[in-house]
């Protein structure tokens, strides 16, 4: 796969795989982080991966050497060209499928209607069309826990809230532009919230704080205001 290096700074240089947000990307990204997790450079501090990028950060300090005029960017280039020209083909493995069930609409989706009439359809299509989507986990980012989702239907986009809200419950689930995505804690925000679900995304006292992760394939399932109480119970 094609790539390109640049530097972020003095201690980081990122990696970028084009422009294109798609599974292949997704599974070579994957592929690198997990190499390098498992076989970590000297030097190496720590990988972030995003849609089409990963960030590798690393100590300068480890890479100055005596009579070399490189800099430790050029070190640093040069063994992760290294290990991606020796990457193995990436293989399909099984993706974990987690299911979010989600009360719509009133209270706790109060954007279900908007999203419904700008795409002139009822709430209850918005809500079968949401429903019925398989969605990929990009990238966990923006905050603790939130997941970056592929595979909203164009048929229930929506743009973002032209004023933002200064605060958004914990679950809330939103659309914004081709978007899906679930606010894992409370935090302001201006997508479109059509409903929550009771699930916690993020536990921060265990030992994988983040429910979902990269990779995980999910869906979302309706159930009532009494489902969503009861689980909250």
């Amino acid at each position: 796969m094609r790539y390109q290096l640049k530097p972020l700074g003095d201690q980081a240089v990122i990696v970028s795989f084009g422009n294109t947000i798609d599974p292949e990307t997704h599974r070579f990204i994957k592929t690198f982080t997990a190499h390098l997790h498992e076989h970590p450079f000297p030097g190496l501090i720590e990988c972030v991966p995003a849609f089409t990028t990963v960030t590798v950060y690393y100590d300068p300090g480890l890479w100055i050497q005596e009579n070399d005029s490189r800099l430790p960017y050029d070190h640093v280039c040069e063994t992760v060209e290294t290990i991606l020209t020796a990457l193995p083909e990436q293989e399909e493995t099984a993706a974990r499928f987690v299911e979010i069930p989600v009360c719509y609409g009133g209270e706790l989706g109060p954007d279900l209607e908007f999203v419904a009439q700008h795409n002139g359809l009822s709430s209850d299509e918005v809500i079968r069309i949401h429903c019925e989507g398989r969605y990929l986990v990009y990238m966990i980012g923006f905050s603790p826990g939130f997941p970056y989702l592929g595979g909203l239907s164009e048929k229930i986009a929506a743009p973002r809230r032209s004023s933002p809200r200064l605060v958004i419950p914990a679950g809330s689930v939103g659309i914004a532009g081709q978007q899906t995505g679930i606010y894992p804690i409370a935090t302001p925000g201006g997508w479109q919230l059509i409903g929550r679900t009771p699930l916690s995304l993020f536990r921060p006292n265990m030992e994988e704080p983040s429910l979902l992760q990269a990779g995980d394939i999910i869906r979302f399932c309706q159930i009532s205001e009494d489902e969503f109480k009861f689980w909250m119970d």
